[in-house]
């Protein structure tokens, strides 16, 4: 049979009670902000990485001029250090178990980041936009294949249609130079 719920006036002393009781026992068996805490009985305290948002905080990534991405990308990931809050204990990256003060390197987080091999995203958009018809962007990016492949189509397309597609990239490029002009008078 279930236990009776109190009655009478001691009912919400009761129920304080108890929820102080539960509570008290939660605040005893977490650490700060939630993190397990280790006790004399060998538990394995928590690695850093495995930290809840919230209980670190990380740099923002060095962001290359050049290529607009985070210096060091490689394999599409960059890593950025992150630092644990105060009187957070963990193993850190060395697997030493720490107390952190909030100075200290805890953990070095991977984010994404697009390999771009030190080409310059301005040039690449510019050879693009511009000659972007011969196959000029394609080369300088790294991929001959592809900038041959563009440039046979668009002979082949000059010599079927007469000059039509040289016609209307040229007559693109002088409309949207004329364009940007008009754009630095206003």
């Amino acid at each position: 049979m279930a236990a009776a719920w109190p009655s009478g006036t001691s009912a919400p002393k009761a129920v304080t009670a108890r929820l102080v009781g539960v509570l008290w026992f939660v605040s005893v068996t977490t650490g700060p902000w939630g993190a397990v805490a280790t006790s004399a009985g060998g538990e394995e305290s928590l690695k850093c990485e495995d930290l809840k948002v919230g209980q670190y905080i990380c740099k923002d990534p060095k962001i290359n001029d050049a290529t607009q991405e985070p210096v060091n990308c490689t394999n599409y990931t960059a890593h950025v250090s992150c630092f644990p809050a105060p009187n957070i204990t963990c193993k850190d990256s060395s697997g030493n178990e720490t107390h952190f003060t909030g100075n200290e390197v805890g953990f070095f987080k991977p984010i994404s980041c697009r390999n771009v091999n030190g080409y310059s995203y301005k040039v690449a958009v510019a050879l693009s936009l511009f000659l972007g018809w011969l196959g000029a962007d394609r080369f300088y990016l790294g991929y001959p294949a592809l900038g041959k492949e563009t440039i046979t189509r668009e002979v082949k397309g000059f010599t079927e249609s007469r000059g039509f597609p040289l016609f209307c990239d040229i007559f693109v490029v002088i409309i949207f130079v004329l364009w940007i002009g008009k754009l630095s008078r206003d």
